[in-house]
C-alpha cells in the first residue's frame, strides 16, 4: 500500500516556514474550534482582535488573541477534515503556538453517550490518509497522553460529564455504512470523527502539544441516522459552556 511508505524527513518540498513566519506576541496557547457559530460567539464574548491570519484557496482565515481571566490565548476557526485541519494545525505551531486545544462535535456509536456531552478520545483508528504522512503505518494512534488527566481533573471538578475511550476518525462521512459502524464498535469505538488522528499524528510529528475532546452530535447507533443536535445552531447555551471548558484549560495549561 502507498500509504505504508512513510518518510520521517522534516524537511518538505513545501515547509510551513516557506510560507508562514513567527508572529510577534502570538499566545502560547491555542484555542481551535470547528462549529463557526459557537467559535464567533467565543470571538465576540472576549472581544477579541485578529492578530495573524491563514489563507488557503477558499480565503482568509483569522488568527485571534483574547483575554481570558489573567492569560491570553489565540483563538481560530479550524477547517472541517483532516487534510486542512492538519495544514492550519502546521501554520498555527508555525506561527508561535506550542499548545492547541481542539474541540468540535462527534458522531455517537453508543446511544447511551447524552447529546452535548463531553468526549475524550485516548486512541484513534486512522481510517483518514493524512496522519500516514507523518506517522509510520498503523491502525491506531494514541490521544491526550499528557494532558488527559488535567482535563478530567477540570471536567469533574466543573461537574461536566464525559466518557473517555476510542474515535474512529474517517474522511469520508458519507461511507460510513452499517457493516463499518459494527465494525468499529467492535474494536472498542464510542464515536467517529474526521480529524483527531491525523491531528494527533502533526503535533507528534512537530514535537508540540495537542489536546483534543469533542461534545456528542449526532447519532449512528440506531436503526436510522439520528441528527440530534449536530446544526451549528442548536443548543447553543450549552455549547458555549463546552467553549468555557477549552478557555478555562488554555488557562491552566498556560500557567503550568
Amino acid at each position: 500500500m502507498i500509504l505504508e511508505e512513510f518518510d520521517a524527513s522534516k524537511t518538505a518540498v513545501i515547509n510551513p516556514w516557506n510560507i508562514i513566519e513567527p508572529v510577534e506576541g502570538m499566545p502560547e496557547a491555542a484555542i481551535a474550534c470547528y462549529a463557526c457559530t459557537t467559535f464567533e460567539r467565543i470571538v465576540d464574548e472576549l472581544e477579541a482582535d485578529v492578530i495573524a491570519q491563514t489563507s488557503t484557496a477558499n480565503g482568509m482565515k483569522p488568527i485571534y488573541k483574547a483575554r481570558y481571566k489573567d492569560t491570553d490565548a489565540a483563538l481560530f476557526m479550524i477547517d472541517v477534515g483532516a487534510p486542512m485541519s492538519a495544514g492550519m494545525l502546521e501554520d498555527v505551531y508555525q506561527m508561535g503556538v506550542q499548545k492547541v486545544i481542539v474541540f468540535g462535535t462527534c458522531g455517537v456509536l453508543d446511544s447511551k453517550i447524552e447529546d452535548c456531552s463531553i468526549i475524550i478520545p485516548d486512541t484513534a483508528i486512522r481510517d483518514e490518509g493524512t496522519s500516514y504522512h507523518y506517522a509510520e503505518a498503523a491502525e491506531e494512534i494514541r490521544v491526550n497522553d499528557k494532558y488527559i488527566n488535567i482535563l478530567k481533573d477540570l471536567l469533574d471538578e466543573l461537574q461536566v460529564k464525559y466518557t473517555v475511550g476510542k474515535v474512529w476518525t474517517t474522511d469520508a462521512f458519507y461511507r460510513e455504512t452499517k457493516d463499518k459502524v459494527n465494525r468499529r464498535k467492535a474494536q472498542g469505538c464510542i464515536c467517529v470523527d474526521m480529524e483527531c488522528s491525523a491531528n494527533a499524528a502533526v503535533a507528534q510529528f512537530r514535537g508540540k502539544d495537542l489536546i483534543q475532546f469533542f461534545y456528542a452530535a449526532d447519532n449512528l447507533d440506531s436503526e436510522e441516522w439520528d441528527v440530534r443536535s449536530l446544526s451549528n445552531n442548536d443548543r447553543l447555551e450549552e455549547k458555549d459552556r463546552i467553549a468555557a471548558v477549552a478557555l478555562e484549560l488554555a488557562r491552566r495549561i498556560s500557567l503550568g
